[in-house]
């Protein structure tokens, strides 16, 4: 079955994406420390906030897969093993035998499954603590009493004007803390103490509500909730840890800045005396994940109070400077788009969109499989479709990639009908029909890798990948080497588009040599019955060992019209492309068609 490395590439993506972005803001505060002003310095850690949406961001909004192209590559050697099919009826030399070895690959679904665990119970506990901080801020709100001292809310209403604030904002005190909080998403409160007044003065009061208006002001209560928000979904890069705890610091000093650039200077080391009052009150209380606390560890104070201390105003070079750190910072930022759009690129489906479409129910013809049938019928212009979500999954298209492989060689003339004899090497391969000279028809017949492995070799990588993509063959991705890319690897198409290329190698869509297209469609050619004749190839997937992936794709031609089909099964260890085979023949045979 094809293994699905969504969860674990977007790991690894946002892992790189969120430490790289940290590490880059962190050089530019040590190395531009100088020319960046607090607020701006503390500005650009709303950078990173965006650097840590991009992973999650739908990879069409990027518009770049098309220019890209990339993949984790998980084969290691190819083994070859015979896959039989278990039928002695198969093994008799028909069109339907198996010819198909196994690949040897690093499975990582179990190590996908582990981490997935891993995160989604990170998240359970971060959410958790998250949700005992806004109960704590509950309780605190519901334990608070209005301040009733109206020299102290007149105050209040002093510090509202001189910061130009006209919202509501409820100022209280409690018991239950030691320093003051400012929080509240859709209504903002600023609780202060119990008894605040007994060891404030006014002007630790005004400083106070200075500071915590300032918050209010430039919105920290919203950055807060995106802070923890952020936190709950990479809880596992510690990173980001230190990232959002220096961002804090930096929003206190910001703040601090912000309040000295509204004080007089002689009152500078006052407001500092004001911070120093509350380091020893508490230790930082169990709701500050969501809430705005005036006090800090000790070391973050002492770095509070050496900034206020040396204090400056701010030039307006200085935030010139600012400025253009912070636009050069997020053109590094914005510049991991195609990164990410190439890592995180989901390449994994085929957008198909048609009115003429009809959706049966063939469910018994595929017990013990997961997989889906598409019928085009050519001139009725109308599809038929078994499994929509199936018929729309790519996956490797094993041996049936060889109907274009030998077109592709036609075209380069790497062979020709008349001269397509390649001399076999001697090497012992698990069917006695490889270990032989080959021809096309030989070797379209007996799926002889070794033959398309030549020819690929021989019109090389770069115009291969130019053919592919000229056709829209599925994802023509061919980073898994030009020995095995077709092979449980790397190309992946959907049944969909396997019919929808058949058709256009039928009608010559692309504009080859029509001598080339005939040569592949005679070398495909497989029985007839009456006026119909049957045209295919069959394709088998085996992954350590086990047969996962069965393919049998074609088109019947008759008097009237030229049905096109792609048959895809999947499951642990019983696909083959013979059993897509019977399949498609069973389905062709009770609708009449052949």
């Amino acid at each position: 079955m094809e293994t699905n490395f969504m969860f674990f590439t977007y790991f690894v993506v946002s892992l790189i994406v969120s430490s790289f972005t940290v590490a880059v803001i962190l050089l530019i505060r040590k190395g531009f420390k100088k020319q960046l002003s607090a607020k701006w310095q503390y500005n650009l850690w709303f950078l990173l906030l965006i650097a840590l949406t991009l992973p999650f961001i739908p990879n069409e909004w990027f518009e770049l897969g098309n220019y890209f192209t990339f993949e984790f590559n998980q084969g290691n050697e190819k083994g070859y093993s015979a896959a039989s099919t278990g039928d002695p009826a198969l093994e008799r030399g028909n069109w339907m035998q198996d010819f198909s070895v196994s690949v040897n690959r690093f499975d990582l679904t179990f190590l996908n499954e582990i981490l997935a665990s891993i995160w989604i119970i990170g998240i359970v506990v971060m959410t958790v603590l998250t949700v005992r901080s806004w109960l704590m801020l509950k309780r605190i709100k519901s334990t608070s009493n209005c301040i009733k001292n109206k020299k102290v809310m007149d105050l209040f209403g002093q510090c509202k004007q001189r910061l130009k604030i006209r919202g509501d904002i409820v100022v209280g005190e409690s018991p239950l803390i030691k320093s003051p909080l400012t929080f509240g998403l859709f209504k903002t409160y600023i609780v202060l103490p119990e008894q605040f007044e007994e060891w404030l003065s006014m002007d630790d009061i005004e400083y106070i509500f200075l500071h915590e208006l300032n918050h209010y002001k430039y919105k920290d209560i919203v950055t807060n909730y995106l802070i923890a928000f952020y936190q709950i979904l990479y809880w596992f890069n510690p990173f980001v840890w230190v990232a959002f705890k220096e961002m804090k610091l930096d929003r206190e000093i910001a703040c601090d800045i912000a309040v000295l650039n509204a004080l007089n200077k002689n009152r500078h080391t006052a407001y500092g005396h004001t911070i120093l009052k509350f380091v020893d009150k508490s230790t930082r209380s169990q709701c500050s994940t969501v809430a705005n606390q005036l006090n800090d560890s000790k070391e973050q104070i002492k770095r509070r109070i050496e900034i206020i201390a040396s204090f400056t105003t701010e030039s307006k070079l200085l935030k010139l400077k600012s400025v253009v750190i912070f636009i050069l910072l997020g053109v590094v930022v914005t510049g991991q788009v195609p990164v990410i759009s190439v890592m995180a690129h989901d390449d994994q489906r085929y957008d198909f969109e048609s009115d003429r479409t009809e959706f049966d129910h063939l469910d018994k013809y595929f017990n013990g499989y997961e997989g889906s049938f598409v019928l085009y019928d050519l001139q009725a212009d109308q599809y038929r479709i078994y499994n929509e979500n199936k018929s729309t999954l790519r996956v490797s298209p094993d041996s049936t990639y060889k109907i274009y492989s030998a077109l592709f060689a036609l075209e380069s003339n790497v062979i020709t009908s008349e001269r397509s004899t390649m001399k076999w090497n001697g090497k012992q391969y698990p069917y006695e029909s490889w270990n032989m000279d080959q021809n096309l028809s030989t070797a379209l017949k007996n799926s002889v890798n070794w033959y398309f492995q030549g020819l690929d070799q021989k019109v090389g990588r770069e115009k291969l990948h130019a053919y592919f993509k000229q056709i829209g063959y599925g994802n023509s991705n061919l980073s898994g080497g030009l020995s095995e890319y077709w092979l449980e690897s790397s190309l992946k198409i959907s049944p969909i588009e396997q019919v929808q290329l058949l058709k256009a190698f039928y009608t010559n869509e692309p504009g080859y040599k029509d001598h080339n297209v005939r040569t592949v469609k005679e070398a495909m050619k497989l029985e007839e019955k009456g006026d119909a004749t049957l045209f295919g190839k069959t394709g088998s997937g085996s992954v350590n060992g086990k047969n996962i992936n069965g393919w049998f794709i074609g088109f019947v031609e008759t008097n009237e019209t030229t049905y096109f089909f792609a048959t895809n099964i999947q499951s642990e260890n019983d696909s083959y492309g013979s059993k897509a085979a019977m399949i498609t023949k069973s389905i062709l045979n009770d609708k009449a068609i052949y």
